[in-house]
């Protein structure tokens, strides 16, 4: 198969979707990758390491489009893009269709064969190919919170595991997954007083077992919200629903109630933010305030760190991605029911329900594409 790796050209975006690495293993199996010239340089890979690696460097992004058969990015295509898709190209990249109805449009328009990483879903329900971008993004939100907390980033100036005799920044965590956990250990090694908060009951009581003393558990409804934000310094929204928009647990009245300078920062921002009041926002421009509440949204978080998080995303998503290349998608797909659950539109049909339901779209099942 012929593989093309093209440069993100999203703001700040200096991960590649595949190191030398990965780009030698399929080249060993008989497969052709093309890289965009220093697309890797941003996470520290030169294009002489691709060469190295028996891949070939193409000068431009539309030649990287033009002969592949299947593209590998990392983030989803944005507008200047769309045009470049060939009918019956394989995108395998992150898409967060249900909080992007113009990307869905473009790629229904263009019948392309989009597998999304975030929708390959383990019979144990785990998201192997969200899990290590969740943890650099679940790690990142409270680095990144720590920092906005500062009075001259408009926080409330605490620092966030305090100093003796003067107590620690309080953090509250919305959602017990990988975000979550992630964030409750990097807060707790800082030494903040740390609550996690989720719908499960069976998550809490294990997250109670592993998590150190200064983390606490507490059951997620809409009552103990409201209690918590009034008190807590570093907000973190981690909530998750595969393939589909995250529900709003603050809504924008709550912000009246925090203190000024608390800090939110919404991890769930790819699927639309479990905040009433996210949008994206860019490492360029990170952060913006409503009701003297500081937001911080940034939609390519692990981005800011792009050599650890393209060493990690290559391990995760190059061994389904020689799946496809050896056996084709459909193939590929029908014997990997994992992998199945990443199809998200193919042909023009929208055949992932969470993709359906947030824009009212026809839902076709997968089988009816394999």
């Amino acid at each position: 198969m012929i593989i093309g790796v093209p440069k993100e050209i999203k703001n700040n975006e200096n991960r590649i979707a595949l190191t030398p690495a990965g780009a030698a293993e399929l080249v060993k199996r008989g497969h052709e990758v093309y890289v965009q010239a220093n697309g890797g340089i941003g996470s520290g890979f030169p294009d002489e390491d691709y060469d190295a690696a028996g891949a070939k460097i193409l000068p431009d992004i539309e030649d990287v489009y033009a002969i592949a058969e299947m593209i590998i990015k990392v983030k989803e295509p944005i507008e200047p893009e769309y045009k470049l898709i060939k009918k019956g190209q394989i995108l395998y990249t992150y898409f967060h269709f249900a909080s992007g109805e113009a990307l869905t449009n473009a790629m229904i328009e263009n019948k392309s064969i989009c597998l999304a990483y975030e929708t390959v879903e383990l019979d144990d329900r785990s998201l192997p190919l969200l899990i290590p971008m969740s943890e650099v993004a679940g790690r990142m939100s409270i680095q990144e919170g720590a920092k906005y907390l500062e009075k001259t980033y408009g926080g409330y100036g605490v620092l966030l595991g305090g100093v003796p005799g003067v107590l620690p920044a309080k953090v509250l965590i919305l959602g017990g997954g990988i975000v979550g956990t992630e964030s409750a250990k990097m807060a707790a090694g800082l030494g903040a007083d740390v609550t996690i908060m989720d719908i499960s009951l069976p998550r809490l009581r294990y997250l109670d077992d592993i998590m150190p003393a200064n983390v606490k558990t507490m059951m997620s409804n809409e009552y103990n919200i409201r209690e918590m934000i009034q008190t807590h310094d570093l907000i973190i929204g981690a909530v998750l629903i595969p393939g589909a928009k995250a529900p709003h647990l603050i809504t924008r009245d709550m912000l009246k109630t925090m203190r000024p300078g608390t800090v939110m920062a919404d991890v769930a921002v790819d699927q639309g933010g479990c905040f009433e009041t996210t949008h994206a926002t860019t490492h360029a421009d990170p952060t913006f305030v409503i009701d003297d509440v500081l937001h911080y949204c940034v939609a390519n978080m692990p981005g800011a760190v792009p050599r650890t998080s393209t060493i990690a995303l290559t391990n995760a998503t190059l061994p389904y991605a020689i799946e496809i290349a050896n056996k084709g998608w459909r193939k590929a797909c029908t014997d990997n029911l994992p992998l199945r659950k990443g199809l998200n539109v193919v042909d023009g049909k929208v055949v992932y329900r969470g993709v359906s339901d947030a824009f009212n779209l026809p839902y076709h099942k997968v089988e009816s594409v394999l």
